[in-house]
């Protein structure tokens, strides 16, 4: 099960939306890729099949995206000093002093921000984030071996 917001939501039915309404665009094409002639010399036609499939896979994964999400209700979200979804949060890492900011998200949007680093409620820095109190020192397991941090103050 994953866990998203309201907004996070929205921007998947967006998206599958746009998919499925290139449905007809994309057989059109196809079609008249076909009436071109020889389909085994025809890369109009083989490219537009190719498109076809991975936009039907593309739209089965968020389908079952959308069936095995919970969306949260960022209203009952807690008190202001624990760590949700959505939250902003600013860690400090224990072993070089370096203080950062991350976002708890459920998606991550790709979104350009140098100040906020986006980490999915699935990924192991989401995980120990997850419920974690400002003053609380948490645990993530990397590749090259369990880090500390300690989470300084939410923020926006």
């Amino acid at each position: 099960m994953e866990i998203i917001t309201e907004a996070e939501k929205a921007q998947i039915e967006s998206r599958l939306a746009g998919l499925r309404a290139n449905r007809p665009m994309l057989a059109e094409r196809i079609a008249d890729a076909r009436a071109l002639g020889d389909l085994r010399e025809n890369s109009e036609y083989h490219a537009a099949r190719e498109q076809q499939g991975l936009e039907e896979a593309e739209i089965r994964r968020l389908e079952d995206r959308l069936a095995r999400a919970q969306v949260v209700d960022e209203s009952r979200m807690g008190a202001l000093d624990t760590v949700f979804l959505g939250s902003v949060v600013f860690l400090k890492d224990l072993t070089s002093g370096r203080e950062e900011a991350f976002r708890l998200v459920g998606e991550a949007s790709g979104a350009e921000d140098e100040d906020v680093v986006e980490v999915t409620t699935s990924s192991p820095m989401g995980e120990a984030l997850f419920k974690a109190r400002v003053g609380e020192t948490i645990s993530v397991r990397t590749p090259r071996g369990i880090k500390k941090f300690e989470v300084v103050r939410l923020g926006s």
